[in-house]
């Protein structure tokens, strides 16, 4: 079947991370079960544009969002262009596609005094979960990691010698980030608590069945906190490894090393969070620039 040497391909050579490749799995089986309820037919090998449109129109009709659409198309379009490398196609069906048209969210990062807020209020309780949640909420601000590279920590990943934690990133890319001294405390303290529910685990957040933790448990917590303390619309991990990076820019980080402990591959990636240090720069500049006003 081509789409498991597709998804094959994805594994092994490209070293994508399994979440990236059950999301294109996914993607490429809704277009397969559509195309064989539409075209009576499971090659999807031999399709042809007008078929793909056919399943977009479908798509939007079942009111899925552009922004959902184009992530479809995109897997669609690299497993063509893998059909066409392995010469299995002459030409892509995808080849002349364009995104559709989506709205440019911009997404507003906490403040520093919500996060502190947040942190302060979690001090009130000091049993195994309220410990491991503020480690959570900690851990993403004081590292910018993703959320699915703080769910895979392993204790192992805890040097504190040299006070760094190793996050495995996108296609399986190492990095080490500094870990400051409150954030070392707050481990230690959280690592005396987690060994008496489990010290065999090798991740290090767990819940207190002692397994390790999943996606949506961290969802669910950064979300039930900062609801307390935020109005905004978004209240997720990402929130905080953006207001991490922001954070760092308005202090005046440079870009390339704010990159560099985010684990993005280029400086486009990390340029989307630089709108969120115009507000800072603008005071800057009011207040250094000889016309602006001071008052």
């Amino acid at each position: 079947m081509p789409i498991n040497s597709f998804l094959n391909y994805l594994s092994f050579e490209k070293k994508y991370s399994q979440h990236t490749i059950t999301a294109y799995k996914n993607d490429l089986n809704s277009f397969q079960l559509f195309y064989n309820r539409e075209f009576d037919s499971e090659n999807i090998s031999d399709v042809n544009y007008s078929q793909i449109r056919n399943w977009i129109v479908d798509l939007v009709d079942s009111k899925v969002s552009n922004r959902t659409i184009n992530r479809k198309l995109s897997s669609l379009k690299s497993f063509y262009k893998y059909l066409q490398k392995t010469k299995q196609i002459e030409i892509s069906p995808m080849v002349k596609h364009q995104a559709l048209k989506i709205s440019k969210q911009i997404q507003v990062p906490f403040s520093e005094k919500e996060i502190m807020n947040v942190l302060n209020a979690m001090d009130e309780n000091i049993d195994f979960e309220s410990i491991r949640n503020k480690l959570i909420v900690e851990l993403l601000y004081s590292t910018g990691a993703r959320r699915s590279e703080l769910i895979n920590v392993k204790v192992s990943d805890i040097d504190f010698v040299n006070e760094t934690v190793k996050v495995l990133g996108k296609r399986n890319k190492e990095r080490y980030i500094p870990l400051i001294k409150p954030i070392q405390i707050s481990l230690k303290n959280y690592i005396i608590q987690r060994n008496d529910i489990d010290n065999k685990e090798v991740y290090l957040l767990l819940t207190k069945k002692g397994k390790k933790i999943y996606d949506t448990l961290v969802y669910r917590i950064i979300n039930n906190y900062f609801s307390r303390v935020s109005s905004k619309v978004k209240k997720s991990p990402h929130i905080i490894r953006h207001s991490f990076a922001t954070h760092l820019l308005n202090e005046g980080a440079d870009l390339n090393s704010v990159k560099e402990l985010l684990g993005h591959s280029s400086l486009a990636s990390t340029q989307v969070y630089t709108h969120s240090s115009m507000g800072k720069l603008k005071e800057i500049y009011n207040q250094a620039h000889p016309r602006s006003d001071k008052n």
